[in-house]
């Protein structure tokens, strides 16, 4: 599979010391894995990122949604908190080179939403309701961008606990999401709900959960096949999921039998799947037929980025704010040297959510491709 090229990994290196801690020293379990992490972090270190994300674009987003608790607020949802919200509020800390706001926002996350029994979070936190919690189920993406943001935060800044902390989440990850379906490794949204068993039409599967960036780092503190089975199959499975006129993936997606959009969700291509592509540049994937098939589709054959109806290809709602733009235009980035416009760089947020996309994409964009911006 592609190297996950945005953190220039030596897995080589790091695999080859942790061979040569297992084969010579004999430690409890615990002390091992202790041992075995602090080996990544020393390894790599110096292969983590330098701060892309401006201290004033750091501020902006702190500001306007990050409560001094550490919550982060979805303002565009009725200021609920979910593992999602909290894992992008993580990651783009992380990015911004700021550990005390991380641990601010890692703290709330620990205390309120892991409170499930198999490391992963409860998924939606409500601050009008009493317990806030009002659905323990988890969402599967927040688990993994919540795990990848301590297992990054842990290398650089040296952090055990946080190592230790993504561990124990990856594992809860493969145990209870990661399922193989007609030979192939699948990622279920939420332990509950979405496999073979809870529907007709299942598993159902999101295939904007698929983090793929995230996996190789996964694959370091909780080593385990199915995080390359997981990386290769979800790839393919992105690549085939091609509906309608457009030839998009649908939000929701049935595998039982021919894949299809999965029953009770609208057939459209909405705010879950334009993180598609953005996650896939991320990962290192530049493969122009793929992208160039995810930019058209998304604009409906040149005009703004938007909602798309599967059945006919059109546009139902138009998604204007930059935070959208910034990914169709990133794709043109990588595919075809096209320039950025100015207007999607600024970093002037409305809402939370196309506010996190922005700026993961503003940060692959400087670090990888400063000739576009």
């Amino acid at each position: 599979m592609p190297e996950a090229g945005f953190f220039g990994l030596r897995l080589e290196i790091f695999m080859n010391l942790r061979r040569f801690i297992d084969s010579t020293v004999r430690f409890p379990a615990s002390v091992a894995v202790t041992v075995s992490l602090l080996a990544s972090s020393i390894v790599l270190a110096e292969a983590n990122p330098a701060s892309h994300i401006l201290e004033k674009e750091w501020t902006r987003y702190a500001t306007q949604f990050v409560a001094s608790d550490g919550r982060v607020i979805d303002n565009a949802n009725g200021n609920i908190s979910h593992s999602e919200g909290q894992g992008y509020g993580m990651l783009i800390a992380f990015l911004a080179g700021q550990p005390a706001d991380f641990q601010r926002i890692w703290s709330f996350t620990e205390t309120e939403l892991l409170v499930r029994d198999d490391g992963l979070a409860a998924w939606r936190w409500e601050v009008d309701k009493t317990p806030h919690i009002s659905d323990f189920n988890n969402a599967t993406d927040g688990d993994i961008l919540i795990a990848y943001a301590l297992a990054l935060a842990g290398r650089k800044w040296r952090k055990v606990a946080y190592l230790q902390a993504a561990a124990r989440i990856a594992t809860g990850i493969l145990s209870k999401t990661v399922k193989m379906h007609s030979g192939r490794a699948i990622l279920l949204p939420g332990v509950d709900g979405f496999s073979a068993k809870s529907r007709p039409d299942g598993p159902v599967v999101n295939p904007s959960y698929l983090i793929l960036e995230a996996f190789p780092i996964l694959n370091d503190i909780v080593p385990s096949p199915l995080w390359g089975a997981l990386y290769d199959d979800g790839l393919d499975l992105i690549s085939r999921a091609r509906f309608g006129p457009a030839r998009l993936p649908p939000e929701w997606l049935a595998l039982n039998g021919i894949p299809k959009p999965a029953e009770g969700f609208d057939p459209v291509f909405s705010y879950n799947a334009i993180r598609i592509p953005l996650y896939l540049i991320r990962s290192g994937i530049t493969d122009a037929t793929l992208l160039d098939r995810f930019q058209s589709g998304i604009t409906s054959g040149g005009g703004e980025p938007s909602v798309i109806d599967l059945k006919t290809g059109g546009a139902v709602e138009t998604l204007s704010d930059t935070g959208y733009r910034i990914i169709v235009e990133a794709i043109g980035c990588v595919t075809k040297g096209e320039r950025i416009q100015p207007e999607n760089l600024r970093f002037e947020p409305v809402n939370y959510y196309p506010a996190s996309l922005q700026l993961l994409s503003l940060a692959y964009l400087r670090e990888f491709h400063p000739d576009c911006i």
